[in-house]
C-alpha cells in the first residue's frame, strides 16, 4: 500500500478499501522504524486524530481527490500542534499559534499531517547537513546526503516514510534534493504558492513546492496549494487552474533547449550520460532538441550569494532572543543579550550569511555589490525570455542537469562551503529568475565511493507553465520507469 501514488492511494480511500486512519498508521509505522533522521516531530495522537475527520469526510459527500492522504510537511512551514523548528537551535520549541497558508490548504483539502520534515538550518544549505538536529541520510545510499535544503522532504518520499511532502526552493532546495533523492519535485512560478507562514530566508526567491513520486502526483499536490493570498504581498492574483490538464498532451513538435553551458566543465561524467540518455528519450516522443546559450549561468552564484544573505540577513533579525526563540541564558545588558542568544542559536551557516548580508548592504558597499547583484539578475531573467517568449523563441522548455554529481558523502563539504554553494550552479539561475523547473528521475551514476546514486533531469518553463513541464515530465514516465524505483 505505501509504494501507491496518491492517485491510487485516492482511488483506495474514496472505494473505502483503507481508512485514512489504516493508512496513516502504516506510515507512522515505517517513520518510527526509520533510521533517516528526515522527521524532527511526530506526533501519532494528532495524525490520527485527522485522519478520523478524513474518514468522516470519506464517509460524506465532502470528500476531494486528497481527503485522507497523509503528508509530511518541511520544518519550514508553520503548524498549530506541531513544532516548527526550521531546523535550528533557535526555534528549538516553538509552537506556532497559527498555520502557514499552505498548511491551511491542504487541510481544508483533507489532508493528514504525519509530522514534520528534518530540513538545513532556515532553508540554508544544499546537503541538509546545516540542521542543527543533524544530517539527513539518503535512502538509496546512507552514507550520502539527500541534498538540501529540503532533503528530509526528498528522503521522506523516496523512503516512502510519506507518500508527498511540501518543501521550498529559494536557489535549488525543491529540485535538487529530489535529483539526488531519485523523485520528482517542482518548483513552480514566484508568487503562485503563498509564502504566508513559511520562514522566510531570501523573500524574494523562496517559493514552495511539492515532493512526490510522480508528476501527476505532484500536479494534484500543486492545485492544492497555490492561490491568491492578500497575506503575501508577492502572491500573484490569478485564476486556480487543473495543473494535470495537459498531462496527456503528446510531445510531438515540442522543441527542448539544451544550454551549452549546463554541460561544460565541472558536470560528472555519469550525470551527463544519464542526462543525455534522457534527452534522446525524449526525442523518441516526438520532441526536438535545439542547442541554446544562456550565457550570464556562471554568474548565477555570485548574484545568488549577494542578494540571498542580504535578504536572510534583514529576515533573520527578528530573532532576537526577546519575542520568541532562544534566549542565552547569562547576560549583563540587553545588547549582550542580543549578541548571546544569537551566537548561540544560530549555526555557522547561518552566521556566514547574516554576515555576508550584512557587509553586501552596508554603507559603501550596496552599490558595489547589491545594486549590481540586482542588475546581472535581470539580465539572467532576459537570458530566459530570449529563448523561452516571444515570436522569436528558440524553444519550448529547458532541459539539461539537476546538479553537476550525484549526492556526495556525508562530511565530504562541511569544510568548504564554496564547495557546497557550487552543488547548486544549475538551479540558481532559474530562481533568480523567478521561473517554474522541476526534477524527474533519470538513472543512476556511480558517485566516488559507493554504489549507484540518482541523477535527476531538470525541466525548465516560462512563467506560469508549470501545466506543460508536468506534461513533459508525466510523458517521460510513462515512457521510462526511473520514477518507480526505489532504495532497498
Amino acid at each position: 500500500m505505501h509504494k501507491l501514488t496518491l492517485k491510487e492511494l485516492s482511488a483506495q480511500l474514496q472505494s473505502r478499501k483503507i481508512s485514512a486512519a489504516e493508512l496513516a498508521t502504516l506510515f507512522l509505522d515505517r517513520i518510527e522504524a526509520s533510521d533517516l533522521n528526515a522527521f524532527l516531530h511526530v506526533d501519532r495522537e494528532l495524525t490520527l486524530a485527522q485522519a478520523k475527520a478524513a474518514d468522516a469526510r470519506l464517509a460524506g459527500n465532502d470528500a476531494g481527490p486528497l481527503t485522507g492522504i497523509p503528508i509530511a510537511h518541511k520544518d519550514i512551514f508553520v503548524t498549530r500542534g506541531w513544532r516548527t523548528t526550521a531546523g535550528s537551535k533557535m526555534l528549538e520549541n516553538y509552537v506556532s499559534p497559527f498555520d502557514a497558508t499552505v498548511v491551511e490548504q491542504f487541510n481544508a483539502a483533507g489532508t493528514v499531517t504525519l509530522g514534520k520534515l528534518n530540513c538545513d538550518e532556515f532553508a540554508m544549505g544544499s546537503g541538509n547537513e546545516n540542521s542543527h538536529y543533524g544530517p539527513v541520510k539518503n535512502p538509496w545510499d546512507k552514507t550520502a546526503v539527500p541534498g538540501g535544503s529540503s532533503g528530509g522532504s526528498a528522503a521522506a518520499v523516496a523512503a516512502r516514510l510519506a507518500p508527498a511532502a511540501t518543501a521550498t526552493d529559494t536557489g535549488g532546495s525543491i529540485r535538487q534534493p529530489a535529483s539526488l533523492c531519485g523523485v520528482t519535485g517542482i518548483k513552480p512560478t514566484y508568487g503562485s504558492v503563498s509564502r504566508f507562514g513559511m520562514i522566510a530566508f531570501a523573500s524574494s526567491l523562496d517559493q514552495g513546492g511539492p515532493i512526490a513520486k510522480t508528476a501527476e502526483d505532484c500536479g494534484l499536490l500543486l492545485n492544492a496549494m497555490t492561490g491568491f493570498d492578500e497575506r503575501d504581498s508577492t502572491s500573484m492574483q490569478r485564476p486556480r487552474e487543473n495543473f494535470n490538464c495537459a498531462l496527456n498532451n503528446t510531445l510531438q513538435g515540442l522543441r527542448i533547449g539544451v544550454p551549452k553551458e549546463f554541460f561544460g566543465a565541472g558536470l560528472a561524467a555519469d550525470v551527463e550520460q544519464a542526462v543525455r540518455a534522457a534527452l534522446a528519450e525524449f526525442e523518441k516522443l516526438g520532441a526536438t532538441l535545439v542547442d541554446i546559450s544562456l550565457p550570464k549561468t556562471e554568474l548565477s552564484i555570485p548574484v545568488y550569494y549577494v542578494i540571498a544573505p542580504a535578504e536572510a540577513s534583514s529576515n533573520l533579525s527578528r530573532f532576537d532572543g526577546v519575542r520568541y526563540g532562544h534566549r542565552a541564558a547569562d547576560y549583563k545588558d540587553l545588547a549582550d543579550m542580543y549578541k548571546k542568544s544569537r551566537a548561540e542559536g544560530f549555526g555557522d551557516e547561518v552566521k556566514r550569511r547574516i554576515l555576508v548580508g550584512s557587509y553586501v548592504l552596508s554603507h559603501g558597499y550596496y552599490d558595489a555589490y547589491y545594486l549590481q547583484a540586482q542588475k546581472i539578475r535581470r539580465l539572467i531573467a532576459q537570458d530566459f525570455q530570449s529563448a523561452l517568449e516571444g515570436d522569436n523563441r528558440q524553444c519550448d522548455v529547458i532541459m539539461g542537469p539537476v546538479a553537476p554529481t550525484v549526492a556526495w558523502d556525508l562530511g565530504d563539504k562541511t569544510d568548504d562551503p564554496v564547495a557546497n554553494y557550487l552543488a547548486d550552479i544549475f538551479t540558481l539561475s532559474t530562481s533568480l529568475a523567478g521561473l517554474p523547473g522541476m526534477s524527474i528521475p533519470c538513472g543512476f551514476g556511480q558517485g566516488e565511493k559507493n554504489g549507484k546514486r540518482p541523477v535527476g533531469l531538470q525541466i525548465i518553463g516560462k512563467y506560469f507553465d508549470e501545466a506543460r513541464l508536468l506534461n513533459v515530465a508525466h510523458q517521460f514516465q510513462q515512457a521510462t520507469d526511473w520514477h518507480l524505483r526505489e532504495p532497498a
